[in-house]
């Protein structure tokens, strides 16, 4: 018996439909809004997406790691329409709401962080980072902040400020945010040499890093590193912020990638796939470090939408009973073998990195980053039906953020097509 195929492809792509809409895209968004792939979506169920055309897809963008519960979770959709019936929004300072509290309470007790903690919910990973700041700030009583080479943070002011990318992101829009200091990533003595040339210790209110690096190419430290910059920050009165706004809700294997290392951060920033798309982000931590800021000090009219968090609540509940965190090393199992079966086979493929299902492929020809020679494997890929993203700081990487909860027969086909694109890219 045949197995049915989950990609489907009935026109060129982009499809006529496809074009005629991004055309009047065209003529009324605003042009930095550049679109990566040339189709329009109709719908999405689980791991595949549908154009305006007819054609489905695999998708492995995950909404740049939103949906690691998979695209129109049964789940998460019964319960963002069983509260949109109730009520949308109130703003919680103003009328609080019990959906919002239980997700903290439930969220602290999956955080690698010990002790009493305290959350606080708000809309973006930007959003999150920069209260993080907020709240390191307030509690040290410090001005400046550390970041590192490679790193991605957002694009709001402060949160643009310590992403290290130029472009797209950075170019042109100074002057940035004072008092961020940035240091090569993975390299304690590069962060001591910091203390004594840039910024003096007892200057710095917060160590902000990602524990894989999302945006430069799924790049993992060193369990040296990790527990050297916890003991860095304790030695100085330091707090140390993980940004799991990518890595968290089991894409490496675990619920909370920082969970690898065995080090305690003192805060983590999430968003992304805690709400399966849905705007929400939030800061967990330790409660004192959580409670310096002054009354009304963090908020905002939209964070923790009522909506939202009951998405979150859905997201959660099918990470338990869909023992997601064992599913992401399945996947991330038969994704790595496929990839470092390419890099013997390719020449142009460089190197496999990452943890659990959070997997990269980094390109080079004579040992040089290869560019365009990734955006030809993307494009290439989806002619062949499957949807993947470049990263990198030359944009020579191809990462996989796929839904969690793609089906293994999926997941091999799409497999397939990403190799059917490295055979047109050597040939």
């Amino acid at each position: 018996m045949a197995t049915t195929r989950a990609i489907d492809l009935k026109t060129e792509i982009p499809g006529p439909r496809s074009k005629e809409i991004l055309d009047r895209k065209a003529r009324v968004i605003a042009e930095p809004l550049s679109i990566y792939l040339p189709i329009v979506i109709e719908e999405a169920h689980v791991a595949t997406i549908t154009d305006v055309d007819g054609n489905t897809f695999i998708d492995f963008t995950g909404g740049v790691g939103c949906l690691n519960v998979g695209h129109s979770n049964p789940r998460v959709v019964e319960a963002a329409k069983e509260q949109i019936e109730r009520f949308t929004h109130t703003d919680f300072t103003i009328i609080p709401y019990e959906n919002y509290i239980a997700l903290a309470e439930r969220l602290l007790e999956l955080v690698p962080i010990g002790g009493e903690k305290r959350a606080a919910f708000f809309n973006s990973g930007a959003e999150a980072v920069e209260n993080a700041v907020k709240f390191a700030r307030s509690y040290t009583r410090r001005p400046a902040v550390i970041a590192f080479d490679g790193g991605f943070h957002g694009r709001t002011l402060l949160a643009l400020s310590l992403t290290s990318k130029t472009h797209p992101y950075k170019a042109g829009l100074g002057p940035f945010a004072p008092e961020v200091y940035r240091v090569p990533f993975d390299h304690l003595d590069e962060l001591e040499k910091a203390f004594k040339t840039r910024i003096a210790a007892e200057e710095v209110a917060a160590i902000v890093f990602e524990p894989v690096q999302g945006e430069s190419g799924f790049i993992v430290p060193s369990q040296e590193f990790v527990e050297g910059v916890r003991e860095i920050c304790d030695a100085n009165g330091i707090v140390m912020v993980a940004d799991e706004v990518q890595t968290g809700f089991c894409r490496t294997g675990k619920v909370f990638a920082m969970e690898h290392f065995g080090v305690e951060p003192d805060l983590i920033t999430i968003a992304k796939s805690i709400a399966a798309g849905i705007p929400l982000s939030g800061v967990v931590g330790r409660a004192p470090i959580m409670d310096a800021p002054g009354d009304s000090a963090v908020g905002g009219t939209y964070v923790g939408n009522p909506v939202a968090i009951a998405a979150a609540h859905a997201v959660l509940d099918t990470i338990a009973e869909d023992r997601l965190v064992d599913r992401a090393m399945e996947v991330g199992d038969t994704i790595r073998s496929r990839m470092e079966s390419w890099r013997d086979r390719f020449e142009f493929v460089a190197e496999v990195r990452g943890l659990g299902a959070m997997l990269a492929i980094e390109l080079r020809q004579n040992g040089e980053p290869a560019a365009d020679l990734a955006t030809a494997v993307a494009d290439s890929a989806a002619r062949h039906g499957l949807l993947i993203l470049k990263a990198g700081i030359h944009g020579n990487c191809i990462r996989v953020l796929v839904p969690l909860v793609i089906g293994d027969s999926e997941l091999d086909e799409a497999l397939g097509a990403w190799e059917e694109a490295l055979d047109e890219a050597s040939a």
